[in-house]
């Protein structure tokens, strides 16, 4: 996988959207903080599905973008909350433990949202088939992924509104390796086989 190529689109599309992504993500902080948490994960779904129309068809993202997944909102607030509580538990045993969690949780899931989205499956299927997206071989390109997610997060949690910028880079590099993910999905299946057979 082309990591390179990845980080260059994730770098241009939030250069070209560059102030409708800020936009998006700095009125997402206020939902989240107003909410007290509580609508962080439908409002993410939204995020994610913005920038992914941003990403396939040049679509700006707009703000309302944000509550277009509401109908996702039960079974996304339901998963928040055993992920937050894992994490929790993890950090409560020592901090390696809680980033290994953490960790875990990026790894297994960062396409479960785009699929109940994009492809409108339920959160059990999603959550599946997000697992078998990132364990497909070579492993070690979705570790990759990993490991660049949380350090672009990362920087953004660090600096002082850095994380205006880096939330959107972060998730177009998830994307945009999403959609070679799909395309390689689509190209693994194989073509049905015709019944030649004559009676």
């Amino acid at each position: 996988m082309d990591f390179k190529r990845h980080l260059e689109n994730a770098w241009n599309n939030t250069l070209q959207f560059i102030v409708p992504v800020i936009l998006l993500t700095l009125t997402q902080l206020i939902v989240i903080t107003l909410s007290f948490g509580i609508l962080a994960p439908v409002t993410t779904a939204g995020y994610m599905q913005s920038l992914l129309l941003a990403q396939r068809e040049g679509r700006e993202p707009k703000i309302g973008d944000l509550f277009s997944e509401m109908r996702l909102f039960l079974p996304l607030f339901v998963f928040g909350l055993l992920a937050i509580m894992v994490t929790i538990l993890g950090f409560s045993m020592l901090i390696l433990p809680g980033f290994a969690v953490a960790g875990f949780l990026i790894f297994a899931t960062i396409y479960m949202m785009p699929l109940m989205t994009d492809k409108d499956m339920g959160l059990m299927d999603a959550l599946k088939e997000s697992w078998r997206m990132s364990t497909r071989a070579p492993i070690s390109n979705q570790i990759i992924l990993m490991v660049l997610y949380m350090v672009i997060i990362a920087l953004g949690g660090s600096i002082a509104v850095a994380v205006l910028f880096t939330q959107p880079l972060a998730t177009f590099l998830a994307l945009s390796v999403y959609e070679e993910r799909l395309k390689g999905e689509q190209h693994a299946t194989p073509p049905p086989i015709e019944d030649t057979s004559k009676d």
